[in-house]
């Protein structure tokens, strides 16, 4: 896989599942163009297997809670302290929470709060911090666009998709979900004229602790077809909802 030098990567939620899988992937392919690898996970203590990849020097480990907020332009400023002139290329927003399956009658209002809070505000507010640094890579690269400038990619779900929502309920997740990518469509136009590129993607049914044991596909078969989108990813994608194999889902 080529990837575009001196290309500089932020994951959230990187301790376990897809988040630690991207890590994984991104360390192991060997590729000097990638020169930094940036991870936050809620608790270093407990991210044993995150922490063990820390030999390869690429990795910077960081602590960051999605619910608070107020940590979030600190996590950018030692960010910045790295990266420096360069920016960062790539800002990964992967962490974010699940319920089970919900009916209407059983769904309880704190439950969809703390959805929102940690799928949509978190995302939202992580990404404000990091524009500036987003703007910069954009700004400093000699490529027109794509990783090798500036992306946000927002984790999301095929789950989010209106039109395919055949099961019902699910309601704190999907509605979080669906906020999440109608945010990643603002900043597709907010951010369009500087050059950074918004994309929604749906990682596929993968067996995490979230997606479960029955889940078709593996960490590593989601994890090689995020990778291969991100090194293809163009304005044609800016703003959408694509799945991990690249097909583009609807609303």
């Amino acid at each position: 896989m080529r990837f575009v030098k001196m290309c500089s990567i932020l994951i959230t939620g990187a301790n376990r599942g897809i988040g630690l899988g991207l890590v994984k992937n991104l360390l192991a392919n060997q590729q000097p163009q990638v020169e930094y690898v940036f991870a936050t996970c809620r608790d270093k203590g407990k991210a044993k297997e995150l922490m063990e990849l820390t030999a390869n020097s690429k990795l910077h480990v960081y602590e960051a809670d999605l619910i608070d907020n107020g940590s979030f332009f600190n996590l950018a400023s030692q960010v910045s302290t790295i990266v420096k002139d360069k920016g960062l290329n790539v800002l990964i927003n992967n962490a974010g929470i699940s319920s089970k399956f919900t009916r209407i009658g059983l769904v309880k209002s704190d439950d969809l709060l703390n959805h929102f809070k940690i799928n949509t505000i978190g995302p939202i507010m992580l990404t404000q911090a990091f524009v500036p640094l987003l703007k910069t890579a954009s700004k400093t690269s000699e490529n027109s666009v794509g990783m090798s400038k500036a992306v946000i990619l927002n984790i999301s779900s095929i789950m989010s998709s209106i039109t395919l929502n055949d099961q019902g309920g699910f309601y704190p997740y999907r509605t979080s979900k669906i906020a999440l990518n109608a945010a990643t469509k603002s900043l597709s136009i907010d951010l369009k004229s500087d050059g950074v590129l918004a994309v929604n993607l749906h990682p596929g049914w993968v067996k995490t602790s979230m997606g479960g044991s029955n889940a078709p596909l593996t960490v590593d078969q989601s994890v090689a077809g995020i990778c291969k989108f991100l090194s293809e990813v163009n304005e044609s994608h800016n703003g959408g909802l694509y799945d991990y194999q690249g097909k583009k889902l609807p609303w």
